[in-house]
């Protein structure tokens, strides 16, 4: 496994469907070495903190064997970052990554908390208000993370697994736990389990729960 890309960008104002909207989805790959923050990487930020960025969402990893799938649905070339990512990866997939795994990437140590939930911005980014539905659809969110250890990341730095959470909730799995309106009780109790879960999914889980 190992780092494609690092994509970093500032907000910026862009007009979307009659309105301006600030917002920090464009993400353009840099040299490196960048700095990873307990917050994010040098270089880049989000536009509205109410519901991006922070601790739990950090760093964004969206896997670069997706980019095939997308650019023949798309009907065009996408670079690095289109998806808002920080990390595009290679070798990091969503159904064999768990929530709680911590990776070496770069000098710096990252665990898993969540899979993107997209929101309008995907669609601003691609010019197509359908985007944030097809995402879902498609099951292919990318990957969260919260940063245990700063460090610094660049193209070509390895990306190795130093710990397996026991759970074993998969990405992917969480993703369907989101998504699903009649959730297994068990499936919630035992991604509850895991503390590295994102602090907002975890509320929201457990209130599921508790009906």
């Amino acid at each position: 496994m190992h780092v494609v890309s690092v994509n970093v960008g500032l907000p910026r104002v862009h007009t979307w469907q009659g309105k301006f909207v600030r917002t920090g989805i464009f993400k353009d790959p840099v040299a490196g070495p960048v700095a990873i923050r307990q917050l994010n990487l040098d270089g880049d930020a989000q536009a509205d903190l109410t519901v991006h960025g922070g601790r739990d969402k950090a760093v964004y990893a969206y896997p670069a064997e997706h980019y095939d799938g997308w650019q023949v649905a798309l009907g065009r070339e996408l670079a690095p970052g289109a998806f808002g990512e920080n990390l595009t990866t290679e070798g990091l997939i969503e159904k064999q990554v768990c929530i709680g795994d911590e990776f070496r990437v770069g000098t710096a140590r990252l665990v898993v908390t969540q899979p993107r939930m997209p929101c309008y911005k995907l669609g601003l980014r691609f010019g197509d208000p359908g985007m944030v539905k097809n995402f879902l659809k498609v099951g292919r969110p990318g990957i969260y993370f919260a940063v245990v250890e700063e460090g610094v990341v660049a193209p070509g730095d390895s990306v190795e697994r130093v710990v397996e959470d026991p759970r074993q909730v998969s990405v992917t799995a969480m993703l369907a736990l989101m998504i699903d309106k009649n959730p297994d009780p068990d499936d919630l109790r035992r991604i509850l389990e895991v503390p590295a879960l994102a602090a907002d999914w975890r509320q929201g889980f457990q209130a599921r729960l508790d009906g």
